[in-house]
This record gives structure tokens, sequence and C-alpha cells, in this order.
């Protein structure tokens, strides 16, 4: 058993609260978060970066999703909390489970500010036959957690409008605009890239998102930027019309500011303790806030730049593989150490700010492990022979990137051969896709799927997700993703302009995982009247020593030789006379 969960149970018992609930959030649904904000990571010991803890007197459950089940498995050994897989059949929701387990009249308790309005209404429909008490005002792990880092402060800084491509003006008078049609007299942000991306700022308050822990009132006359002492007078001068308040006293101003006004959230994303004060005699418009959509569609500037950003970043990985390949035999390289490497050859680039997200290396049955992270207790040494699965990604001025290859480092078996030219033929067909208008992700989804499921095998995470520019690495509401029973969230029809991920994979659990990802950017088909087509962004040779050309069919081979054609005429002019040469070896054509 934990101490920490023991030391949360006094404290339920001091305060009458017989349930927890610790998600990992901040107090604005980010997805990854600050240290001061990883109250669920320190109580549990479970360090992936989606997760739920619900601590009750005598049992306590963890939540997570099937990106983490293996990880999670591993780190809650001993810990006494019940790992729960979310969304497997016979696993009840949070809800069902407090349902199952709270008595008539016990208490609930959560911090208001780390759950959102949506959240908290399941919770209260769920337990309201019961009669249970929710508490959204108290953070008791905070409490427990005696040597908490202090909230993340880091400075704001500008994106330049040659990087951008709108000006913060434009922009906000396009909600104004939004505004005007819904007959809505303020805008309620608080979602950090949805913010950032309106004001053209960035900053460092989340690891590897640079944004800046901050709240946005956007009215018909003002705009009120709740936010930390972190903005210089240099940038506020550029902010005509923009006035900054105190990050904390939106909690104070909220109330009077709105009653009798109009204003437009969205309860999925506005946190439960700031919608509570929201007064009753304010009209309320709740519904997916106008910065969602323009931010995922890319306008023409920012999809210039992360043609660049895939080109500097093609080049560092590309350097990374043939590093990798011509030295395992000859040296010590660990999960760790070629982590480092690659960093360091992303950092030779200009313009390059640092990683999209904690870097998945992972050696043989590592592999299987969809979302692992190597650290000093798991750090595995690369030998010849199988697969090190490559997740990593970087931001630069130009853009973000995400890009996953699975690198054979020696000799394959038959299954690992086959199992990569699957996926392979997945992700190829998903790049092949020409559509209409229209389609949502679920289409993009199931043709990936297929080759895997052709022989019996499927993976358990979506196809593809939106990704942020110089933001969040994972950006809605674009998507490839399996519609399920009461999913709105995969309906996102795909626009021009949008970027997603392709990365379909197989895991197998105690042997090896493939996973091939590559970012796309959608376009107009130039062939095809109102037809659209997907541009692959990224420029990375697939691994040529793990496809069967057999299994491959005409047009894919066609794709492919096109495709590593490209990364050839993009990428060899800034490679050495040996990486050229074993670059034109692993793209000729199959």
């Amino acid at each position: 058993m934990k101490k920490e969960i023991t030391l949360l149970r006094q404290k339920m018992k001091e305060h009458g609260v017989d349930a927890c609930i610790v998600p990992t959030s901040d107090y604005h649904d980010s997805e990854y978060v600050s240290g001061y904000f990883k109250c669920r990571e320190y109580l549990s010991g479970f360090t992936g970066s989606a997760g739920t803890l619900v601590v009750l007197a005598d049992e306590a459950g963890l939540w997570t999703d099937g990106r983490y089940f293996l990880q999670a498995a591993s780190q809650l050994e001993g810990t006494g909390i019940e790992l729960k897989k979310a969304g497997e059949p016979g696993v009840p929701t949070i809800e069902q489970y407090l349902v199952g387990k709270m008595r008539p009249g016990q208490t609930l308790a959560c911090d208001g500010r780390c759950i959102t309005m949506e959240r908290a209404w399941k919770l209260e429909e769920s337990l309201r036959s019961k009669n249970i008490l929710i508490k959204m005002n108290m953070d008791l792990a905070g409490e427990v957690w005696k040597d908490r880092p202090l909230i993340s402060a880091s400075p704001v800084w500008e994106l330049p409008l040659e990087y951008a491509g709108v000006s913060r003006e434009e922009k906000i008078q396009a909600v104004r605009e939004k505004l005007q049609e819904k007959g809505a007299d303020y805008l309620l942000l608080s979602s950090l890239p949805d913010i950032c991306w309106l004001l053209n700022v960035r900053g460092g308050d989340v690891a590897c998102t640079p944004v800046v822990l901050s709240y946005l009132l956007i009215g018909r006359q003002e705009v009120l930027w709740y936010v930390q002492d972190v903005v210089s007078d240099e940038i506020l001068s550029n902010m005509e019309g923009i006035r900054t308040k105190d990050y904390h006293g939106i909690y104070q101003d909220l109330p009077d500011l709105l009653r009798g006004k109009t204003v437009w959230y969205d309860s999925r994303r506005l946190n439960a303790a700031l919608g509570s004060l929201i007064p009753d005699s304010t009209a309320k418009i709740d519904e997916a806030v106008p910065t969602q959509m323009a931010k995922a569609i890319k306008n023409e500037k920012e999809q210039e730049n992360f043609r660049i950003a895939h080109q500097k970043d093609g080049v560092a990985v590309t350097k990374f593989i043939f590093w990798l390949k011509g030295n395992v035999s000859g040296e010590t390289i660990t999960e760790l150490s070629a982590a480092k490497y690659l960093e360091n050859l992303r950092a030779e680039h200009e313009h390059y700010l640092g990683p999209s997200f904690d870097p998945i290396i992972a050696y043989s049955d590592h592999g299987a492990i969809i979302h692992y992270s190597a650290d000093e207790t798991t750090n595995r040494t690369i030998y010849p022979g199988g697969f090190l699965l490559a997740d990593t990604g970087g931001h630069y001025l130009e853009g973000t990137t995400d890009i996953t290859r699975t690198i054979s480092t020696g000799a394959l078996t038959k299954q690992e051969k086959e199992m990569y030219t699957r996926v392979l033929q997945g992700h190829i067909r998903l790049a092949m896709k020409h559509f209409t208008h229209g389609e949502t992700g679920a289409s993009f989804d199931a043709a990936a799927r297929q080759p895997l499921l052709d022989i019996g095998y499927d993976y358990n995470h979506g196809t593809g997700h939106g990704v942020g520019y110089l933001l969040s690495v994972h950006e809605g509401p674009n998507m490839f993703r399996k519609k399920k029973a009461e999913d709105t969230t995969s309906d996102c029809v795909i626009e021009e302009g949008m970027i997603t991920s392709n990365e379909p994979g197989v895991y197998l659990e105690g042997k090896f995982g493939v996973r091939i990802e590559d970012l796309v950017l959608c376009v107009k088909d130039p062939d095809k009247k109102d037809g659209l087509m997907l541009e692959t962004l990224t420029l990375v040779p697939f691994d040529r020593a793990a496809i069967l050309p057999e299994l491959l069919t005409k047009e894919e081979k066609e794709w492919l030789n096109a495709y590593h054609e490209t990364v050839y005429e993009k990428i060899s002019p800034y490679l050495s006379l040996a990486e050229k040469t074993w670059l034109r070896k692993e793209t000729e054509a199959l």
C-alpha cells in the first residue's frame, strides 16, 4: 500500500469524505500538465499522461485507456490500487463504480477546478439517486503533498506574424463577428492552446506544450486576459485593447461581469468551479468555441512553415536511423542514449525549440507498451536484431512534428516482417485516400486497420490526432478514430488545411511493437473537382529491410516508391556522402 494513499485516506476521514476523485488535469483541462498539477501521479505512482484515480476508505482504482494498460499494470503493482481498463468489456465507468460502491448520504470530494463542467454534471446525475453530497471545492491531494512544486510562471513570448500567418487583431475581430452572429456578449476561453493561438503568444508553463496559464474573456469592446505576472511591458505595449488581470482573479470577477449578459463557452473544456460562478441571470451558449475550428484549419503561412519544419525534422530523424543502424553492433546504445542522440540532432537545426512530447524509444518487447517511456530503471541496451520503435517529435518556430519509425537493428523474424508490412500497408492506404468534403475520421481509421484485421490483429488506440502549430501535439477536433456509440468527438469533418497524424500499429505483448506515423495535411485534389486528398508532410524513409514487397499491391508500391523519391530529393542535400549513399539504397524503387 502506498503511504501517500494512506495519508489521503486520513485527510478524507478528517473532512468527513468517503470517496475522492483525483484526475489528470490542470485548471484548463490540458492533456499534459506541469508539476504542480501531477497529483494523480504523486499519489499513485502511475506516470502516464491520462488516468483518473478514485480512492475510497477500503479500496482504490485507477482508470486509464489502452495506450497505458501495460505501463499502468507494472507501475501500480503493490500499491493497493486496482487498474481499471477503461472502455474494456465488463469494466465499469467511474460513475458506475461510485454508484455501486457508495452508500446513500455519503460524501464525494474533488477539486472542481480540475474537472470539466460536463464531467461534474455526469457525476451529479449518476449519484443523485443515492443522495451523495459532492464537494467540488476540496484539493485533498494538495493537503497531502507537502513538497508540491509551485505553479509554473514562465515568461510569455510573441509568435511573430511570419510564423503565425494572421495577426491577433484579425483573429479577435473574427471572434467578435462570431459573437455578433450568436448574439453573445462574451466568449469565455480556458483552453490554453486556444488562448495562445488567438493572441499569438507562447510560453513554457506545460512541459512540451509552449502555453501560458491563463483565461481569456472576449467581449464586443474589451478583451480581459487573466494571466500571471509573466507578460513583459514590451509585449503589453503591442496588445492594444487587451487588458491583463490577475490569473486567479477571474473567480472573483466573473459573476459581476456576466450578470445579465450572454456568454459563450464550452462545458466540455471549462472547469466546473469556474462554470458554477456563471450567474443564473446569464444567458448561456454552450457549444464548441469558434477558436477550436479556426485553430485546426491551418492558414497558408502555417502550412508553408509546417513543410519547412518537417524537412528539418526529416534530416534529423534520417541521420538518427543511419547512425543507429551503423553503430548498434559496435558500441553500447541504450534507449535513453538513443533518445538523447536524436534530441541533439534536432537541436542542430535553426529555430528548434524542444521536444513536442516525451520521446518513446522502445526496444524489443518494450515496443509493445504503446506509450512506453524509458527511465533509469527500465533503460534497455539496444542490440543487433529486432525492432526499435521511435516515436518522437519537435517544436520549431515553423511548426510541430510527430513521427514514429519502427527500425530494424539487425535480423528480423518472418512474423516481425509481416507485422511491419501490414502496418505499413494500412498507413499507405490511409495516405492514398482521395475523398470529397463531408468525410469524418472514422472512414480513414477503417482504411488503416483493414490489413491487420484481415489476419486477426488490431490496435487499441486511434489512428490519428490533430496537431497544433507550436502548441499541443494532440489537438482537436480532427482525428482518425473508430466511431463508437454515443461518441460525437469523432464526428469532425476533415477540412482542407487540417493536419492529422497517420499512425496505425500492432503490439504483441512480450515480443515487439510496430507503429508507423507521419503527419498528413488535407489539401485540394488537383485531379478531381471539389476533391480532397492528403499530403504527407513527414520526410523519413521506411525500413526497407522490414518490408515484404509481395504483400503490397501495385498501387501501394507506386505510392511508396514516389514517397521515397520525394524523401531522397528533399533530405539528401543535407546529408554527408555516407548518409546520402545509404539513403539512396533505402529509397530505391521496390
